[in-house]
């Protein structure tokens, strides 16, 4: 069940990213929020297999993917896809 934002003092809003990835070594969060792969953001993963992280942002669309083990992934869990100049496709995060 996904949790309300929650608005911070500086405009952004908590949001949480996930990834299920039992045997991944590594899940790296990447996006246009992050410039890519510039500041990749690392996932923390839990005893169930899911990897996570709660990341701050400001309301607008985002686009985003995740790197398990260095490989480029979809986010399963997002419906919202738009095509990149790669041949894949990002997943839109929308914060309001």
């Amino acid at each position: 069940m996904a949790k309300k934002p929650v608005f911070q003092s500086n405009g952004k809003k908590k949001q949480l990213f996930s990834f299920t990835a039992p045997d991944a070594l590594s899940v790296q969060l990447v996006g246009d929020f992050t410039h890519w792969q510039e500041r990749p953001i690392n996932l923390q993963k839990g005893a169930d297999g899911v990897w996570r992280a709660s990341v701050e942002l400001l309301p607008g669309k985002h686009h985003y993917r995740f790197l398990v083990d260095g490989q480029w992934r979809d986010d399963p869990e997002c419906h919202l896809l738009v095509a990149n100049p790669y041949g894949s496709q990002n997943a839109i995060r929308q914060v309001a």
